[in-house]
């Protein structure tokens, strides 16, 4: 009995901590450009407030599951700071009905997030652990329209294309060719891109037609790099101070960090 007592005193602190997490990413992103406080937001952090961070992080590690930090996962791998998930789910924004993909599944958190606003979730970890870890998790925790496989991230999906959204929590000098193959016309993309993780931006990338990309820049972030045949080259995709902002100002910042290098 005094166990279950501690459980659910433990689960309701958890709760009471994941609502607070909500209202500072909410905060946070109005300050830093009220435009993207918008209804896509509003979506991501209804998602975000149903899924429970603790599960996804090292037992040890579960009184820090809301502080806003890259946490380490193992494998040299970390789970992404929930204000960067918030922003970068926002700004592909799955509705119901869509085919999402997931680059880099980690503890399996930003999955279980997209599972709630999207029906398939694909989710692709190039680390045979992890994959194995987050599925069991996943599974466990109820979330059964998420498949994980272990892979290279770099290749996408194509048994599983096209995507209405894809999320790539890695970093590299440009955006895999592949992935931008994969994405449907009218899907969004979101990725860290840049030299060296130094340099990054987070870039969402619309396909509007065929052979036909925008792009927008959420600001500045920092990533682990995306490994395999991702791992970052010289070339980049281009001169990123002549990508626009995707709203008045950049809403990626330093103060929450993505998941940053150890």
């Amino acid at each position: 009995m005094l166990l279950a007592t501690a459980a659910f005193a433990q689960d309701q602190d958890f709760a009471a901590a994941r609502s607070a997490m909500v209202g500072r990413i909410r905060t946070a992103v109005r300050n830093a450009a009220p435009s993207a406080d918008n209804a896509a937001l509003a979506r991501a952090l209804t998602a975000i407030g149903s899924v429970p961070r603790e599960a996804f992080v090292p037992a040890n590690l579960r009184a820090d599951a809301y502080r806003e930090t890259p946490l380490p996962i193992g494998y040299e791998q970390t789970i992404s700071d929930a204000y960067i998930v918030a922003l970068m789910t926002a700004a592909v924004d799955p509705k119901r009905g869509a085919n999402v993909l997931d680059v880099g599944t980690g503890s399996g958190y930003q999955a279980a997030v997209l599972a709630k606003m999207a029906d398939r979730v694909a989710s692709i970890e190039i680390v045979p652990q992890l994959a194995d870890t987050a599925r069991t998790r996943l599974h466990a925790l109820g979330y059964a329209n998420v498949e994980v496989r272990a892979g290279d991230g770099y290749a996408g999906w194509p048994e599983r294309a096209p995507f209405d959204a894809i999320i790539v929590a890695a970093g590299a000098a440009r955006v895999p060719q592949p992935l931008l193959d994969q994405l449907r016309v009218g899907g969004r993309l979101a990725m860290p891109v840049g030299l060296s993780w130094a340099t990054e931006q987070i870039l969402i990338v619309t396909r509007t037609g065929p052979a036909k990309y925008e792009r927008c820049s959420l600001g500045w972030s920092m990533f682990v790099p995306l490994t395999g045949q991702g791992r970052r080259q010289e070339n980049s995709t281009g001169p990123f101070d002549k990508i626009p902002f995707c709203f008045e100002d950049e809403v990626a910042h330093p103060d929450f960090q993505a998941t940053s290098p150890k």
